[in-house]
């Protein structure tokens, strides 16, 4: 194929808000600071899971007690959405999705990252950019039909034929709605946020922004919920019995 047709169709796909810092790896452009705040949550996940981990006891205290919680929680969620036969093994998966998008929203609204100056752009969450949000929502995507697949082999398309067959479009446009529903809805929540607070505190710099501040990282917080319960939620179908 033409590359000097293919050029463009590729600008027109791109996605991009604010300045970036383009690194060049193997011959491509990627987002420098979103590489960068990745590896800053990647850190802080590992540092927690460390404290958390490093003299279990039977009967848990100090830390433990705090990565115990979140584990029954990540567990709690995955048994509600997929079921009680299925749910443990998926528990891995919901558990990383859920705490690398809520540890990077908040590291977006609580750590002074704009203070740290680049080359080019500004450093924030992760979450603000749409190449992080549409990489988490194709692997939710490969893990649902890889799921449903492992289960049912190549009977798991039958339910693109069900209840009727007339409704295969639909079925068929709705798995490719679903990717893009989870990572519009995380990207455009999280860049709303840092966008307004960035607008109160260049208006009113002291008094105004705090209640937003606050506000945005209880969202954080739901958005990562969301995103790991939505994800639960369409492996769950991939694996429910259709009749």
């Amino acid at each position: 194929m033409n590359l000097n047709f293919c050029n463009p169709l590729l600008e027109i796909a791109e996605v991009s808000v604010g300045q970036h810092y383009y690194w060049e790896l193997g011959g491509y452009e990627v987002h420098g600071q979103v590489l960068i705040t990745s590896w800053v949550v990647l850190a802080i996940i590992a540092i927690l899971s460390f404290l958390g981990n490093r003299d279990l006891k039977s009967t848990p205290d100090g830390f433990q007690n705090f990565t115990e919680l979140v584990t029954e929680f990540i567990r709690d969620l995955a048994k509600t959405q997929i079921g009680e036969e299925d749910y443990l093994r998926w528990v891995p998966f919901l558990g990383t999705i859920f705490l690398f998008i809520f540890v990077s929203n908040w590291s977006g609204a609580l750590l002074p990252y704009r203070l740290i100056e680049i080359p080019n752009g500004e450093l924030a969450a992760p979450t603000n950019d749409i190449n992080t949000t549409v990489a988490l929502a194709l692997l939710t995507s490969i893990s649902y039909f890889y799921a449903g697949i492992s289960k049912k082999g190549l009977g798991y398309f039958s339910r693109y034929v069900e209840p009727a067959a007339f409704l295969l479009p639909i079925n068929v446009l709705e798995d490719f709605t679903k990717p893009l529903s989870l990572s519009f809805r995380l990207f455009g929540n999280i860049l709303a946020d840092e966008l307004v607070v960035g607008v109160l505190v260049a208006l009113v710099p002291l008094i105004i922004p705090i209640p937003i501040m606050l506000l945005g990282v209880f969202t954080s917080a739901i958005q990562a919920l969301v995103f790991a319960t939505l994800a639960g939620a369409y492996i769950g179908e991939a694996l429910a019995d259709h009749h």
